[in-house]
């Protein structure tokens, strides 16, 4: 059996993946397209960038195995024709970029997006100035303009576009502060009973989670459906006071419609990590929003991942080399 990597990997993590392999497995781990290309015939498995000139070369191929999650820009034609299974590295970053969700979550509904702008210019003000100071003397109970700034985040409901694993980690996390949380997904009969969600709907209700939802959260994969998905149509049926955030893929929404929908106070502000263009051009109207955060495509950085990334590499070779069921197999049709 014969299993090509390209890019090659480091030393360290091809000793793993001999060692994770069945006896008598050949490795060839090309350090260049041209090796690579050369050793695809008799080729079993490739794990990494597949191209098409080497798909062409494969002979046997019947696994290739993604060093990414996304996968829109990794799938071409001839390779969801192809009988070979795909699988990819879902199931990495669900905690990872939860997390980063709940710290977008927990600046809207504490102000600390406008506070740490406040530091900066060395302004002691609570939001909404004089008129925004907690007044002690009104005794308690007394619900004041500060009380009004801030979000109850058990009052509040989250509605998750793409209930996955990253969706579900969100929700997990979300439950824990106490939120309502919806959901909607291209396929919820996949979806197991989730003591976290209130709700899981079809794509059909979007429609009523951004109606419902003080915080959307975009948590889908980039496919040919979900391209655009987020225009100026379904912006305008969020609520005024909602927030969008997109951890997703950046061709999911807009930025031009999501701009105007700031501009015209549509709705509360945003947090993206991702977007349409990458990076995002330092002229661009989003940066000057105060109600925007912008992070630069960080939600799944963590110290944790590169051993996650090999233990599902190492499970996978194992599998494929004794014959057993890979983990993370995709659709190519769909892209995830």
């Amino acid at each position: 059996m014969k299993i090509v990597i390209h890019p090659a990997v480091e030393a360290d993590r091809l000793a793993a993946l001999q060692s994770a392999a069945a006896p008598g497995t050949e490795f060839a781990n090309a350090t260049t397209s041209d090796e690579a290309l050369a050793a695809m015939s008799g080729a079993d498995a490739y794990l990494g960038k597949i191209t098409p000139p080497l798909l062409a070369a494969a002979n046997q191929l019947s696994w290739v195995q993604s060093f990414t999650v996304s996968l829109e820009h990794y799938i071409f034609p001839a390779l969801v024709d192809h009988p070979c299974t795909l699988t990819n590295m879902r199931g990495l970053f669900g905690d990872v970029i939860a997390d980063q969700v709940m710290g977008y979550v927990i600046c809207f509904a504490r102000n600390l997006h406008v506070y740490i702008r406040n530091q900066l210019e060395h302004r002691y003000d609570p939001l909404g100035g004089e008129k925004g100071r907690v007044n002690f003397a009104a005794g308690p109970g007394t619900v004041n303009d500060m009380d009004r700034a801030t979000i109850f985040l058990p009052d509040a409901t989250m509605g998750i576009v793409g209930l996955g694993a990253i969706g579900r980690d969100i929700a997990k996390r979300a439950k824990a502060f106490g939120m309502n949380i919806i959901a909607v997904d291209k396929h919820p009969e996949r979806i197991a009973p989730n003591s976290d969600v209130t709700s899981v709907w079809g794509m059909d209700e979007l429609s009523t989670l951004l109606a419902q939802s003080d915080f959307v959260v975009i948590a889908a994969p980039h496919t040919p459906e979900s391209a655009g998905l987020f225009n100026a149509a379904t912006i305008s049926q969020m609520k005024p006071s909602g927030y969008l955030i997109n951890i997703g893929r950046g061709a999911i929404v807009v930025l031009d419609d999501l701009v105007a929908a700031l501009k015209s106070k549509h709705i509360a502000g945003a947090a993206l990590d991702v977007f349409e263009v990458e990076p995002l051009p330092a002229d661009h109207a989003l940066w000057d929003f105060p109600n925007v955060l912008i992070t630069p495509h960080t939600a799944g950085y963590s110290p944790a991942i590169a051993a996650r990334h090999l233990a599902t590499l190492t499970e996978n070779v194992r599998r494929f080399t004794r014959g057993e069921e890979l983990i993370n197999q995709v659709d190519k049709r769909f892209w995830f």
